[in-house]
């Protein structure tokens, strides 16, 4: 019975180590954050903090070498499977309707025609063998385009409802911690000037 027992503890420890491996692995996929030597590498390039957004997109994954700046603050990044690839843009900007349908579609064969259309994710656009939705978000759009063939429309709508800023609002440590709280002294006097308070007590 003690063997059988001891042997029963060992396989139950076992199965755990092996699901948290795969939990592990789980979370090395594509929603993982950026690094933060790729997040720096971008803002040294110009990269507004507040522009700098991840997605995940089933079956792809970050192409490192891809991050970085677009335009004068904006940023960049291209996800890959097999060939495959989509490029996600984010840069400030407006959008309607009168603007999707005048706009090209990036890298689409030229003078495609755009079709549009808005739904609660933002808008899907198609044309020139390319599609893409866009997202606003307050004064930026955030965009996901990539060739028909290479990823389906819901696949480009679900990431861009779920892209989320990788910087968060400025004040991160860059280690994933939160920022450290002030020092409560207690020699610091409510009122006056505010000067220490070094009185020694009884006893010194």
């Amino acid at each position: 019975m003690i063997h059988r027992k001891a042997g029963g503890l060992l396989r139950g420890a076992a199965t755990a180590v092996v699901s948290l491996g795969l939990l592990a692995v789980a979370a090395c996929g594509t929603g993982a954050p950026y690094s933060q030597a790729l997040i720096e590498r971008a803002q040294a390039q110009g990269t507004a903090p507040d522009l700098i957004y991840a997605v995940e997109v089933p079956g792809f994954e970050l192409a490192e070498q891809s991050v970085g700046v677009i335009g004068d603050d904006g940023f960049g990044a291209i996800y890959t499977s097999a060939g495959r690839r989509v490029e996600l843009r984010v840069n400030r900007g407006t959008f309607d309707d009168a603007v999707c349908a005048r706009t090209p579609i990036f890298d689409a064969e030229p003078g495609s025609a755009v079709t549009c259309d808005h739904d609660e994710a933002g808008w899907y656009r198609s044309g020139g063998g390319r599609h893409e939705y866009i997202a606003v978000r307050g004064d930026h759009l955030i965009r996901l385009v990539g060739q028909t063939g290479d990823v389906a429309r819901d696949a480009l709508k679900s990431a861009v409802a779920g892209a989320r800023n990788a910087v968060g609002d400025g004040t991160s440590t860059g280690d994933g911690s939160p920022p450290p709280s002030p020092v409560q002294r207690g020699d610091l006097p409510t009122h006056g000037d505010m000067a220490p308070d070094n009185h020694v007590g009884p006893g010194g």
